[in-house]
């Protein structure tokens, strides 16, 4: 049974939701050992997970970015890791598939190889003097042409799923020009490299590694995008960020609710989820999940209603409900590990876990500062 042969996404939810359920135990050896789950992405290629966001005129199932999110959070309650690598992919061939923003051919040869062999891609764009590159700083990674073909050298940081990627979207200064560009490489390229730097104590399993590339040569073809120094089109398909570090959270909520519910110290009758303290703790939690989700899936909702004319001005909504979101999370946890106390940063337990991985959010685009700005911006420029 796969995800592209069901016809409801409740169907598709019971699905994933089985085929995920040995993530959380595989999580804590990848975490432990900083190694990547290679065996969760082969579980979600085996019901075509993968492939879902691809538009249904190039044989995937062209989901909605709601559905989208509903299946990001699932997977990251069971493992953030893969949750937050998946969805960079899924989001990407969303995006490119419905905008149309490459070369209608090269888009479909991409999404044959989807579908076909599990191929997955993601963008190649942050840099260790440039950061995100959302602060606008311009690649050092830089493309020259030569004899019909682009020659890219420089260094990627932060690649996430770099283990298992079979194309690369790197963004290149093009040489002799203002112009950035966007290549599609794939991995077989003679001079790509992956380094295995990823030493972050969060997210452990994503394999976010350096991309190193050297003399490679692409065709003339292979430049798939310029950016223009204009107004970049909203990024609807970012919100499947902050649905992982909501599943993250609600992982944690439900490992302080099941400690809560049978943890009977000699001290009192019944469990610590009878004491007033504890109770508040629990409602609290409920409170920030009800919230979280609402604020989540309204905008994603009016993002799948709207048009490209309304979907130009969501930037900034877009960007607070990444900022609301993600801090909830953060802020889910930290009250999950006060109910269960000292025994939440035990190595054993799952908490320390998902108190580092939800941090992560904290710094994946937009950041808080950016967004604060836009959202300021907007208010004076309406008032």
């Amino acid at each position: 049974m796969n995800l592209l042969e069901l016809t409801t996404v409740e169907e598709r939810k019971e699905l994933l939701s089985q085929t995920v359920k040995p993530f959380n135990e595989r999580a804590k050896e990848h975490d432990t050992f900083g190694t990547f789950p290679f065996e969760n992405f082969e579980d979600l290629k085996a019901i075509n997970y993968h492939a879902i966001t691809i538009p249904k005129a190039y044989g995937g199932l062209g989901i909605s970015l709601c559905e989208l999110l509903q299946y990001q959070g699932i997977i990251g309650k069971a493992d953030g890791s893969t949750a937050l690598s998946i969805g960079w992919h899924m989001g990407i061939m969303k995006q490119l598939g419905e905008n149309q923003i490459w070369e209608e051919k090269k888009y479909a040869s991409v999404a044959k190889d989807v579908l076909e062999t599990g191929a997955l891609l993601n963008n190649a764009a942050s840099e260790p003097a440039t950061g995100s590159p959302t602060r606008g700083g311009k690649p050092e990674t830089y493309a020259v042409k030569e004899n019909g073909q682009w020659v890219i050298n420089g260094r990627k940081t932060f690649t996430t799923l770099s283990p298992i990627l079979s194309y690369f979207v790197v963004s290149a200064s093009i040489d002799g020009t203002d112009d950035v560009g966007n290549f599609l490489v794939k991995r077989e390229r003679p001079g790509v490299k992956v380094e295995e730097t990823w030493d972050s104590i969060a997210m452990r399993g994503s394999g976010s590694h350096d991309v190193v590339l050297e003399n490679v040569h692409v065709g003339e073809e292979d430049l798939v995008q310029k950016m223009t120094s204009g107004k970049k089109m909203p990024a609807g398909w970012l919100l499947h960020i902050p649905a992982c570090y909501l599943g993250i959270a609600e992982a944690a909520q439900q490992s302080a609710v099941d400690f809560a519910t049978s943890y009977s110290p000699n001290s009192i009758e019944g469990t610590i989820s009878d004491l007033p303290a504890v109770k508040q703790k629990i409602g609290d939690m409920k409170l920030g999940v009800l919230e979280a989700k609402s604020f989540l899936y309204t905008i994603a909702k009016k993002w799948d209603n709207s048009d490209k004319e309304v979907r130009q001005t969501m930037d900034a909504e877009l960007g607070a409900v990444k900022l609301s979101v993600v801090n909830k999370a953060v802020d889910i946890v930290d009250l999950a590990m006060r109910i269960v106390g000292a025994r939440s940063l035990s190595q054993k337990n799952n908490l320390q876990r998902y108190y580092r991985d939800v941090r992560a959010g904290l710094h994946n685009p937009p950041m808080d500062d950016m967004t604060i700005i836009k959202l300021a911006d907007q208010s004076i420029n309406n008032k």
